[in-house]
């Protein structure tokens, strides 16, 4: 059965020890066989039978097989962090010589990684913008081996068509992956739209309470062996059980928050865009929304992740706005319960080189809070500006 609450609350969960409702912790770092053949046998398939957890768990797997399941994936592996799956995902399908394109609006840590570390091993990258398929498409070369995507994109919200996108790719045998952590599979499934590879940072949504770090490939049986065999058991960015129980409860309930998050991150959208201190809400699902109908064909719903700019020039009104929060917490990161303001001025180390299109432009996560308390939050705030 392929319904949310079924792969949530029951799938694979029929023979649990000693008819334990809440899954267990295997809190182990190996396990043991009772003679020399049995423990000859697991020790020849280490991958997929519970030896060393570094290779497998028996609590990691169960978190495993309710992902896979929820993204119509064959299978999925979870590793220590999302920037794990992002380097893995990459890494597994590029030898020296070859090329990635991605988005120009990417994670830090993906350009970091396509920028910086993979030209060392002679990989090179072209980026682009992904709401234009036809350009994406003309940065394909003989060498591209992969292309990263993230739709939306990282603090623009930028979609990419991942059927048009996917289709084209696979016409020239490269490899598709894309993020699916601001959707999740509750209102997104790239892998039933062409898409080779998903990902996630489970620190976010899978979770929801802000208390893990931890990250998801999701894929055909094929593709996740090979960074099995190759990255994942090379590298070694094995996830900690008892981290992932928490993700597995936090699990439980990722269709009841995905469905708040979204409902309440729509009125405060809503209510942002008709504010005389804000230029412009970057928020796919909105109606006003330049690729409104792109978000439709793509998205079953949406998170609660979206940015904005404010109508102001001046630093200063920036950090006011920002100190003057009482509910949001100003903090990286988001998908738990809380709500949070990042303005992304901040990351730049030199207060002189901010970018101008980043010098007003504002990242909110809408949290679990009533939505009111919120708004009255935001407008406080936005008296600062201008």
């Amino acid at each position: 059965m392929d319904d949310p609450t079924f792969i949530l609350h029951h799938l694979h969960e029929g023979d649990l020890p000693n008819h334990a409702v809440s899954p267990p912790i295997f809190q182990t770092s190996i396990f043991s066989y009772p003679g020399y053949e049995e423990f000859r046998e697991v020790l020849r398939d280490e991958s997929h039978r519970f030896l060393y957890t570094r290779g497998l768990n028996p609590t990691v797997l169960l978190a495993e097989q309710k992902i896979a399941a929820l993204e119509k994936a064959e299978e999925a592996k979870i590793l220590s962090s999302g920037v794990s799956a992002i380097s893995h995902g990459i890494m597994a399908f590029v030898k020296a010589g070859d090329h990635v394109v991605c988005v120009e609006d990417c994670y830090g840590w993906t350009r970091t990684l396509l920028s910086s570390y993979l030209p060392r091993f002679n990989v090179s990258v072209t980026y682009v913008d992904g709401t234009d398929s036809d350009a994406v498409i003309r940065a394909f070369k003989p060498e591209t081996r992969v292309i990263y995507l993230e739709s939306p994109s990282s603090l623009t919200f930028k979609l990419q068509d991942l059927p048009v996108i996917a289709a084209a790719a696979k016409e020239r045998h490269i490899k598709t992956i894309t993020d699916n952590t601001w959707a999740t599979p509750i209102f997104c499934n790239p892998l039933s739209m062409g898409i080779d590879l998903v990902l996630h940072s489970g620190s976010k949504y899978f979770s929801g309470a802000s208390d893990i770090v931890a990250g998801v490939i999701a894929g055909s049986r094929e593709d996740i062996e090979r960074i099995r065999r190759q990255e994942f058991s090379q590298l070694g960015t094995v996830p900690d059980p008892f981290m992932v129980w928490l993700m597995l409860r936090g699990m439980r309930t990722l269709h009841i928050r995905m469905k708040a998050h979204y409902e309440s991150a729509l009125r405060v959208a809503a209510f942002l865009e008709k504010h005389p201190k804000v230029e412009r809400v970057f928020y796919p699902l909105l109606d006003s929304y330049d690729q409104r109908e792109l978000a439709r064909k793509l998205f079953r719903g949406g998170s609660g992740l979206f940015s904005f700019t404010v109508r102001t020039r001046n630093l200063a009104d920036i950090k006011k706005f920002t100190d003057a929060f009482r509910l949001f917490k100003r903090a990286v990161s988001w998908g738990g319960y809380e709500s949070l303001v990042f303005p992304a001025a901040i990351a730049t180390p030199r207060e002189e080189d901010i970018p101008p299109d980043r010098l007003n432009l504002i990242r909110l996560h809408i949290g679990l809070e009533n939505p009111d308390l919120l708004i009255e939050d935001l407008e406080g705030a936005l008296k600062h500006i201008g």
